[in-house]
């Protein structure tokens, strides 16, 4: 990296049902104004803002920052599926690096409907299935009438299920896992704790493959970060405890297609590749990274990301979860904050939601979710069609 990059400041507003938050624009501009009093910076001098959401109409971005303030600054409005929060993260960062800005927001939200995730066009393609829906079909014949996203990753987890030998019950310890964690973050939309026998015993959606709660729940929020040079860190008395290491941001390769693979399709290349490009830019080796925030749409998810991420070896990440490596105790923190599967999922703000749990855990301020001995964080944020962004913080 050209210049180093800042995390000055992050803001996080408690995650909701569909129908039990605010409007997007109230859930912008409070998550940026958080941010803004984290970081004890006035908003006139942020230079640039980039808002992630996925739905919504044009210029939302702009809809939500000008309750923040109407500086005349560029406003971009970002969408790339559930990795929008982090692609808003990811050119806030490059803008800051290249020197073409020093003090950059990136913030996201989604006030989504309840139900299964669907498309909101319906006289053209879907821009995230439209080339692999016929493979995905064909993979998936026996999903009769399961949503969509539930068909793409259940299916990846059931080709590891068959490649491997994993049971149905480790991705419901992931589930059980996560609860226990939710239940020490105010901000997550579900806090209860549940066990892998609850799990495995909430209502099958696919026989075999998943049960309800191996998905997350649809969620409306918002979260911001704000970020900066040294320089301008400096000027202003903002903090220079976090800093971004290394990212990438990766799309897919023909492999997606060819290796006929729901493992494949569901972004496990995009996400080794990220990650391989972050450890090498960084000289981080990923044995030594005790926290992680990864994307866990579903738990199924969870445990393929585990391998991608190099975390444990490609097929063993079954025994990893069994060994209670995942979790505090073990080598890596996974999802302190929850995860998606139990902090929710508010696709333009999960990528600044990650972004604010590992901050506060590389200042040692996450409170009863405190990771021990923490210097550096990981954060993973996927989105089908397809992106992958990879991020990896530094306590400076």
């Amino acid at each position: 990296m050209s210049r180093k990059v800042y995390v000055a400041g992050v803001g996080m507003i408690p995650f909701a049902k569909p129908g039990a938050s605010g409007t997007y624009i109230e859930m912008g501009a409070e998550a940026v104004k958080l941010a803004l009093k984290d970081a004890g910076l006035d908003y006139g001098l942020v230079q640039q803002a980039y808002a992630g959401y996925v739905y919504g109409d044009s210029t939302c971005g702009q809809a939500a920052l000008y309750h923040v303030g109407m500086s005349g600054i560029p406003i971009f409005n970002v969408n790339n599926n559930c990795a929008t929060g982090s692609s808003a993260l990811f050119l806030a960062r490059q803008a800051v690096e290249s020197g073409a800005a020093d003090c950059v927001l990136a913030f996201g939200f989604e006030q989504m409907q309840a139900g299964a995730l669907k498309g909101h066009w319906d006289d053209r393609p879907r821009a995230s299935t439209h080339m692999t829906q016929d493979l995905i079909d064909e993979l998936t014949s026996d999903a009769v009438g399961v949503p969509g996203a539930l068909v793409a990753f259940g299916g990846a987890g059931r080709e590891h299920m068959q490649k491997y030998g994993t049971q149905l019950s480790t991705f419901a310890a992931i589930r059980a896992k996560a609860s226990r964690h939710a239940a020490n973050n105010p901000l997550a939309l579900f806090r209860k704790v549940v066990t892998t026998e609850d799990v495995m015993n909430d209502k099958m959606m696919w026989p075999g493959v998943m049960t309800r709660l191996m998905a997350c729940p649809p969620t409306c929020g918002g979260a911001a970060a704000i970020i900066c040079s040294e320089e301008f860190a400096r000027k202003h008395g903002l903090r220079t405890d976090v800093v971004i290491l290394a990212q990438a941001q990766t799309t897919d390769r023909p492999v997606c297609f060819e290796a006929r693979s729901m493992i494949e399709v569901v972004g496990f290349n995009m996400a080794q590749r990220a990650a391989a490009e972050v450890y090498e830019k960084s000289g981080v080796d990923p044995a030594d990274i005790r926290v992680v925030e990864l994307h866990d749409c579903f738990a199924h998810n969870e445990l393929l990301t585990y391998e991608a991420l190099g975390l444990c070896s490609v097929g063993g990440a079954e025994q990893f979860i069994l060994d209670g490596q995942n979790t505090y105790g073990g080598q890596v923190v996974t999802n302190p904050s929850g995860g998606l599967l139990s902090k929710g999922h508010p696709l333009g703000a999960t990528g600044l939601a990650q972004c604010y749990e590992l901050t506060h855990q590389l200042r040692g301020t996450a409170n009863a979710r405190q990771v021990e001995g923490v210097n550096i964080a990981l954060q993973h944020n996927l989105g089908l069609g397809g992106t992958c962004v990879v991020t990896l913080y530094g306590r400076n």
